[in-house]
């Protein structure tokens, strides 16, 4: 299993959309978040499986039906890079 690394901009992205949830539905959004931390965390499994990205050079995971999380293979691992919203335009 490769290690996965969250980048800012992904971190900022989950906060966010938790956040936003939160505001109506606190349980919801924190069963969200379990959701989306336990599905990029376990990329490193099979990284490649997932389809591709895009944009070039990132592979793309349907975590729930509303949100993508955005990835790619670097030296060090995997990368979470974004997490988006299915009807958020990509990229922009």
């Amino acid at each position: 299993m490769q290690s996965v690394v969250w980048l800012d901009t992904a971190v900022e992205d989950l906060d966010c959309i938790v956040a936003f949830i939160a505001k109506s539905n606190p349980m919801a959004a924190a069963k969200l978040a379990s959701q989306l931390i336990e599905d990029a965390d376990n990329l490193g499994i099979f990284p490649a499986h997932y389809r591709r990205g895009r944009v070039a050079g990132t592979h793309e995971f349907v975590s729930h039906p509303n949100y993508v999380i955005i990835y790619r293979h670097a030296l060090t691992g995997i990368e979470i890079l974004n997490i988006v919203h299915s009807r958020q335009p990509y990229p922009n």
